[in-house]
């Protein structure tokens, strides 16, 4: 997260929220939605995410993570896991003048994205799924909404 003090005196806060379908070309490139845009300051990371979907990270929020990451013991095998996961599927993407960047194959496949994709503003991140996969995983949690509410209650959401 990253907090601003506006003239005011008031603190802004830069996040990302909202969800919009786009199209992806054949080259693999997608606009990034107009509001996203001035937030990623024309260049950030895309690695794997969780759930089949991709994250895409501005570049300050991406140095934080992973410096997280490497820093996790190399001890344990998840640990390993994980930021290897994380770290070896990034890619830093530029935004071009018409607010569109590329994603690469690998990640594309990781992702099984096909023409319309989802680019899901999720406070400092945006996720990036197939359109179909979010459609699903949304319904899905819709249904179990009252119980995934009781376990964030219980983390004093």
């Amino acid at each position: 997260m990253w907090i601003k003090v506006g003239k005011s005196g008031k603190l802004a806060t830069n996040m990302f929220i909202g969800e919009y379908t786009i199209s992806m070309d054949a080259k693999g490139r997608i606009a990034v939605p107009a509001k996203f845009r001035l937030k990623l300051n024309a260049s950030a990371v895309v690695t794997r995410g969780l759930d089949q979907s991709l994250f895409l990270y501005p570049k300050q929020e991406w140095e934080l993570l992973a410096a997280k990451l490497s820093a996790l013991p190399l001890s344990k095998a998840s640990s390993r896991a994980f930021a290897r996961l994380m770290l070896a599927g990034a890619f830093e993407v530029d935004i071009d003048r018409q607010g569109r960047m590329i994603i690469p194959d690998y990640l594309r496949k990781f992702a099984s994205l096909t023409k319309k994709v989802v680019a899901a503003g999720l406070y400092n991140r945006i996720e990036i799924w197939d359109e179909q996969a979010w459609q699903n995983y949304k319904s899905n949690t819709e249904r179990e909404s009252s119980s995934i509410a009781e376990g964030l209650g219980e983390l004093g959401v």
